[in-house]
Formats: structure tokens, sequence, C-alpha cells
């Protein structure tokens, strides 16, 4: 009988390029694994089809994980016109079949009515939740769920290949969008159909695939070198205002109490840091003025 890992509470950002045929909770429950983590969380779901950018926040990490949730992203898709699935991807049956007759300029022009504030159907096969199940049991099952339209955003779609019934593209997009009923919606909208053949992630807010790391590569790397690839905690918050409060104010914050700052005033949500330069966690200022702790760190050291 092996031993029993010990957790670690450690803190951090990992960037995974998540693996081809693994889920977005089995690359999670792997580097959780290999760094002896006791608590991790991603920050926002990958199709096993899908490879590319899963940041994965280890420890206090976790407490910030829904800004990068809620961050535009941007991916790599490829199309494939002329047939279409009942996943609208590549995993599922096909449905239809159709002769693709479309130019370069016909793409480009449809490719463009994408762009801006649009509306999705969710998909089926998905993990949104219906009456506590995952859409996608219902589709398993044969089972068919009625879906509101969403409001999503597409930022850009640059066409980067278009060979027959092949079609690249790179799409910037805000959280929610489905680049599978994107793909699908291509194609109706080509009058051939189309179907989602392959997806990779390569941003998520500030975030890039260059720099992140494989499973392969964590594997055949020794603890003290895994450790040393974590971002620290604030790269999930960095587009958030900062204040720095005096040794004294961070004392009385650690412990949950309102500070007061010298002609301080700032609306919303901001990061906190010491003097020393340690990040504090989030607050908001209050009506009266004062800084309010909203997320702290807690020093689990």
């Amino acid at each position: 009988m092996q031993p029993k890992r010990i957790k670690r509470a450690i803190n951090g950002v990992l960037l995974l390029d998540k693996p081809l045929g693994f889920s977005s909770n089995q690359a999670l429950q792997k580097v959780k694994w290999l760094y002896q983590a006791a608590k991790a969380g991603h920050t926002g779901s990958l199709d096993p089809l899908a490879t590319g950018l899963l940041p994965i926040c280890l420890g206090e990490a976790t407490k910030f994980s829904h800004y990068l949730l809620d961050a535009d992203k941007s991916y790599r898709a490829l199309i494939r016109l002329g047939s279409t699935t009942t996943t609208a991807d590549a995993e599922g049956e096909v449905l239809t079949r159709c002769v693709v007759q479309v130019d370069q300029a016909q793409l480009e022009s449809v490719l463009k009515r994408f762009i801006g504030d649009i509306v999705q159907v969710p998909p089926m096969y998905s993990a949104l939740k219906h009456a506590g199940k995952a859409l996608y049991e219902y589709a398993r099952a044969g089972v068919d769920i009625e879906r509101k339209a969403r409001a999503v955003t597409i930022h850009q779609i640059v066409l980067e290949r278009f060979e027959g019934e092949l079609v690249e593209i790179v799409v910037t997009c805000s959280k929610g969008t489905y680049i599978r009923t994107l793909a699908e919606d291509i194609g109706v909208a080509l009058g051939c159909g189309g179907h989602l053949a392959g997806l990779r992630r390569l941003t998520t807010a500030h975030l890039r695939l260059e720099d992140a790391v494989t499973i392969e590569q964590l594997e055949a790397m020794a603890p003290e070198a895994r450790d040393a690839l974590l971002l620290p905690m604030d790269v999930t918050i960095n587009d958030l205002p900062q204040v720095i409060v005096d040794a004294e104010s961070a004392f009385y914050l650690k412990r949950g109490q309102y500070v007061w700052k010298s002609g301080f005033n700032q609306l919303g949500a901001f990061r906190i840091y010491a003097e020393t330069g340690e990040f504090l966690g989030i607050g908001e200022q209050t009506a009266e003025g004062k800084i309010a702790p909203r997320r702290l760190i807690v020093d689990n050291t």
C-alpha cells in the first residue's frame, strides 16, 4: 500500500497547456496531484477535443479565479465546412453533408457578420446545468432541453487559412462564447453547414499560451522546478487598480477591519498591497470612505 501523499498549502497560478483528450477537470486533478496541493481550481472549461491555455489556481489563488473565468479569451479554431454533427464538433455523428461552393470573398463577408454583440443558443453538449444536471447528460440520453439564447461579444475574427472545406480562424471573444456554436452558425450562414474540427485556446485575459507548460514537462521536473513555474496570485486581477497601505493599516486589514487612507477615493474593487509589496487581497471603499477588505489572502505558510 502506497503512503498517503501529504497535501501542501501552496499558492500560485500555473499556466497549463491542456492536452487533447483530457477534460479540464482531469487536467486540474493531475496538476493538483503533481503539486500535492490542498486546493486547486481551473479558470474556464475546455472540452476534451480542445487544447491550449488552462490557467490553474492553487491554494489561496482560487479566491480570485472567477476574474479569469469572466475574462475575454482568444482561440484558434478549425472549421470543417460541408457537414454538420450531433455535437457541432468532430466528436459527434454526422447529420448532414453538403457540397461546399464558397469563395474567400463570401467567407470574409460572413465572418464580418459575427463580429460584435451576437446571440448564441448554448449547445446541448455543454456543461451548462438544468435541474442540477449538465446538459450533455440529457443529450446523451436523447433528451433535448430548451435553452435560452445568450448575448456574447465577438471582438475580432481573423481568417488565417481557407482551403476547400477547411477554415482556420483566430477568435477573440467575451466569456460564455461557444466556439462550437460559432462554427456551426458560420456554416449555416454560408449555406453549406459546418462543425468545429479543432480548437486551441491562445489567451485568457493577459495570460498567453506561449508561457504555458505541458503535463509531460511538469512530470519530468523536480518539485522545486515545478514550484518555480507558479505565477503570483495577483496575476489573476492585474487589471484592477492597486492601493498601497502602511504597516499599521495592513495589520488591521489582515484581521478583517476597515481602515482609513488619507485622500483616498476609488470606485469598485481594487488590489491591496502592504508597503513591503505583500499582496493582501481585494478591497472596496465604503460609503464613509474607509477601505473595506472583501477577499483576503490567508497566510498559511
